[in-house]
């Protein structure tokens, strides 16, 4: 499945209900972020901060996507991506579960790890962080097909797939994941710190509301 299907509007109709919801809760969710928590740890042991720094960037963007994709839902009706209840064991906002938001929350510490250690190497002429960070926007692409394709994540939208996401979600996810880290100290810490404060206003404010 490249692109959405109007025909998926009654499964995401459904999933509206069960954002926040506790009834599909179980204890994967506690044992999720203590892998999360442990990793962390022990690359703040390790002194590696440029990690830490590359995974707290995407992951600061992945939640001004995910409300931003909440509003675009309240907004129209529908999300731009959909994750079903029966999919999780928490549905933080509509288009991302507690599973999703935590594999995003060290997607960017991880995947870091691949870069060259010199961030002006070129390869083929270009840099080496540009070159990655569109090579892994296609491969989490690629993945989102596959999720899209099962019952788990749902496109209702027909102009919105592989291609919009590839080119509006994760290249710039990944951009700051890899070029945050090579910035001055006080840039990674405003980059980091604003988005922060902006994702926590709009959800203190929104999620009240009703409109997330």
């Amino acid at each position: 499945m490249w692109f959405g299907d109007l025909a998926n509007k009654p499964l995401a109709d459904l999933a509206w209900t069960a954002v926040r919801t506790t009834d599909n809760f179980n204890w994967t969710f506690i044992a999720i972020l203590t892998f999360v928590v442990y990793i962390y740890a022990t690359e703040f042991q390790r002194k590696n901060f440029s990690g830490i720094v590359a995974g707290l960037s995407l992951y600061m963007v992945h939640w001004l996507y995910e409300i931003t994709n909440a509003v675009i839902g309240f907004i129209s009706g529908y999300a731009l991506w959909t994750v079903s209840a029966q999919s999780t064991s928490f549905v933080l906002l509509i288009g991302v579960s507690w599973e999703l938001s935590m594999m995003f929350s060290v997607a960017g510490l991880i995947m870091h790890k691949l870069l060259p250690a010199d961030p002006k190497k070129k390869i083929f002429g270009f840099s080496n962080r540009i070159l990655f960070a569109i090579g892994n926007a296609a491969f989490f692409s690629l993945v989102e097909i596959f999720l899209a394709s099962t019952p788990a994540f749902i496109w209702v939208y027909p102009w919105w797939g592989t291609i919009p996401v590839f080119i509006t979600t994760y290249i710039p996810f990944f951009l700051a994941a890899f070029l945050v880290p090579d910035t001055k100290p006080k840039t990674q810490k405003l980059f980091i710190g604003s988005l922060a404060l902006i994702n926590a206003v709009l959800l203190c404010v929104l999620v009240p509301l009703g409109v997330i």
